[in-house]
């Protein structure tokens, strides 16, 4: 199984019709991933990647079904294209421009409450279901599927994380790039519960940084269950002396005073197994074999 995304899910791209979106639209087809439509203003009626090409997110969906969408559009173009989304009523959108402006991100915040459209991102590498979907950037060559859910804070090291999963001899049911700036649509505790509820996710991988308390809000959901699954986390920024500020979005948002030792404390407590190197990561995820 899977979360989010899966090789039955239509998707749509908005803003198909740029450098980055032909590529990486291209390759999520090669994939397999069942891609129906794109949205460019201005361009519908026309066909890309031999795709049908809208001018509104309505149009596509009422056309094609779509129920995701992954974003290519510029920071300053995000909050429109993410309102378009929603008026569709899409259950999925991915974002991965990153520096959004934060007043536009607290304005998205505010129109995805009450609806049934979930935000992954911005500045995020996106979601992936090895072998059935891909929405973003991921380089599809490193997954391969399993039972491993894998969910990060930190873009790059998303991929870091992937790779202990197959040196364990894993592989993934679903990975998800949250996003590295100071407002994000779905967080920790949005994907856990995702993960929690998939019958064939048996284990899950929790990748946390520097900055903000998305790691610590997710401890005090994990702590509350009654019925866990294993959880193995690491947190970026172990050698950064205590008061020194990154300039992580998410670092700032906290003025530098919250942490590495502060979120491994939180998830301990909460029963969440914490390793200090990621490539330890696989050694932990070995004992679940």
């Amino acid at each position: 199984m899977s979360i989010f995304i899966d090789k039955n899910t239509k998707v749509l791209c908005q803003g198909i019709t740029g450098t980055q979106a032909s590529f990486h639209i291209q390759r999520s087809l090669d994939y397999g991933t069942k891609v129906v439509a794109g949205v460019t203003p201005g361009k519908g009626s026309s066909f890309h990647l031999n795709l049908p090409v809208f001018d509104t997110v309505k149009e596509a969906v009422k056309e094609t079904g779509a129920t995701a969408s992954v974003m290519y559009v510029p920071a300053k173009a995000v909050k429109s294209a993410v309102r378009e989304a929603i008026e569709a009523e899409l259950d999925l959108v991915v974002s991965i421009a990153d520096s959004v402006p934060l007043k536009d991100m607290l304005e998205i915040k505010s129109m995805l409450k009450g609806t049934k459209t979930k935000l992954i991102g911005p500045n995020t590498p996106g979601i992936i279901t090895p072998e059935e979907a891909r929405l973003g950037i991921f380089p599809e060559n490193i997954h391969n599927k399993g039972k491993i859910g894998v969910v990060s804070r930190s873009s790059t090291l998303t991929y870091e994380a992937v790779l202990e999963t197959k040196r364990a001899g894993m592989g993934q049911s679903t990975v998800i790039g949250l996003g590295d700036d100071v407002l994000i649509g779905i967080d920790f505790i949005d994907a856990l519960k995702e993960f929690h509820e998939d019958k064939d996710t048996t284990t899950i991988v929790m990748v946390g940084q520097l900055g903000g308390a998305f790691e610590e809000a997710a401890a005090e959901w994990y702590k509350s269950l009654e019925n866990k699954k294993p959880v193995i986390a690491f947190v970026a920024g172990n050698a950064i002396p205590f008061g020194h500020k990154m300039g992580y979005a998410g670092d700032i948002i906290t003025d530098g005073y919250i942490s590495v030792l502060d979120k491994k404390d939180a998830l301990i407590s909460a029963g969440i197994t914490v390793v200090n190197h990621i490539n330890d990561i696989h050694v932990e995820l070995a004992k679940f074999k």
